[in-house]
This record gives C-alpha cells, sequence and structure tokens, in this order.
C-alpha cells in the first residue's frame, strides 16, 4: 500500500510519520512535497502534524489553500483514505473536508504530554483493527486543539457516530481530568460521513516505538495497521 505523507512549509512530523510507517510491513509511506502532481498515486493520504506555513492566520489556514488541497478532496470524494494527525487534523477543518474549527487549548497553552483516548468509532480505515471502547495511549503536542463546533452540528457527529476519538482515563471514562484542552465533549477524533477521512489531535507516529513511551505503549501501530487492514 503505497502512502503519500504530504510535507508543507513548517511540517516537523512528517519524518516520523514516514519511519512509524516503514516499520510496518505492507506499507510503503514517501514524502511528497505539498505543490506535487504526484499525490493521485498513491492509495491513503497523510497529513502530518507541525506548522505549516509558520501557522500564520491561524493554524493549518494557509496549507488548506495548498495544491496539494484540490487533489485530496477529490481523493476523499472516490473514497480513499486520509488521515489528518495534529496540524492536519487542523488543515482538515480549514479545508471544509472537516467540519467544527480548532481553538486555542483552555489554558491558552500550548500542552505537550501522554494522553490516553478511547475508540468511539471502528467505521473509518483507521480504526478498523480496534475494539469498541478500546482505551489508546499516545502523545499530544498542540496549543490549538480545542475541538469546537455549535450544538446541532456536535449532535449530529455523535448520533451518526463520527466521533472516532474521545480523550478519557485508563478506565474509558470521558471525565474533565483527562480532557488535557478543554475540547467540547472530550472529542479528539473525528471523522466525515463516509468514515475514510479522519483527523485526530493525538500522534500515533509517535506512540510506535516504546523506547520514546513513558509506559512502553506502542498503540499508534493500530492506527497504520488499520489502515493497512483495510486496504484489504
Amino acid at each position: 500500500m503505497n502512502v503519500a505523507v504530504v510535507r508543507f512549509p513548517g511540517s516537523n512530523c512528517d519524518l516520523d510519520a514516514v519511519a512509524a510507517m516503514k516499520d510496518i510491513r505492507g506499507l510503503s509511506p514517501r514524502l511528497v512535497w505539498h505543490e506535487s502532481d504526484e499525490l493521485k498515486r498513491f492509495d491513503a493520504v497523510v497529513l502530518p502534524g507541525g506548522f505549516s506555513f509558520g501557522d500564520y492566520l491561524r493554524a493549518g489556514s494557509i496549507a488548506a489553500r495548498s495544491p496539494a488541497i484540490s487533489t485530496i478532496r477529490k481523493m476523499a470524494d472516490d473514497g480513499t483514505p486520509i488521515l489528518g494527525v495534529c496540524n492536519g487534523f487542523q488543515i482538515l477543518v480549514e479545508a471544509g473536508l472537516l467540519p467544527g474549527a480548532l481553538l486555542r487549548n483552555s489554558s491558552l497553552k500550548f500542552v505537550c504530554e501522554w494522553v490516553r483516548i478511547k475508540v468511539e468509532s471502528r467505521d473509518t480505515p483507521f480504526t478498523r483493527l480496534a475494539r469498541k471502547g478500546q482505551v489508546l495511549r499516545m502523545p499530544i503536542a498542540h496549543g490549538e486543539g480545542r475541538y469546537y463546533a455549535p450544538d446541532d452540528q456536535m449532535s449530529e457527529l455523535e448520533t451518526s457516530h463520527r466521533v472516532v476519538f474521545r480523550y478519557s482515563d485508563e478506565r474509558g471514562r470521558a471525565v474533565g481530568e483527562a480532557n488535557p484542552t478543554g475540547t467540547s465533549r472530550n472529542i479528539a477524533g473525528i471523522s466525515n460521513e463516509r468514515g475514510n477521512v479522519v483527523g485526530m489531535m493525538p500522534h500515533p507516529e509517535r506512540g510506535c516505538d516504546p523506547v520514546f513511551s513513558p509506559s512502553h505503549s506502542v498503540d499508534g501501530l493500530l492506527i497504520f495497521e488499520s489502515m493497512l487492514e483495510a486496504s484489504r
């Protein structure tokens, strides 16, 4: 499975994503510059974390107008799996591929820590191998990750099972203490209606090596292994 990892000026998790996927037999990740016309040749796309275009104006707002996004929009319509991580999630929201907005953290501070997220939906290419209710451990690192949508839109996300991940404690409870950024309803990741486009604030690519995890977690691998399984 050929996976494009889109590189924007300011991306800083692109190499992490490539390294994580290279360890999974069957995945062939490659960096693709955001102005390249090669994207349409790939089986899946990952928009990595970082600070695309320096996060000027708003996080992800300039990258959302990049040449890559028009191609990604067509690929999404065709059912291609698209994953946006952290800044990639912000880009997908700014481009209108996912609803809502990502606001400054309620603390108004950059938050960098390991968190737990509960899998709320298996109906995406990136959660195919997870159990509903499974608690995963991954790191976050962002200043604008507080998910927000109007109440009617939020209710629609819930009823259509488009909330994919929710911040939780070790028992899977979406309590306030487990919400690191004040995000609405503890939401850590959502999908589009079809389920093939997913945005998430936690970094699975940084949760694939036990050496760098405080609890030797490799839960991030599940996201990429699910993508491979879905392709089969």
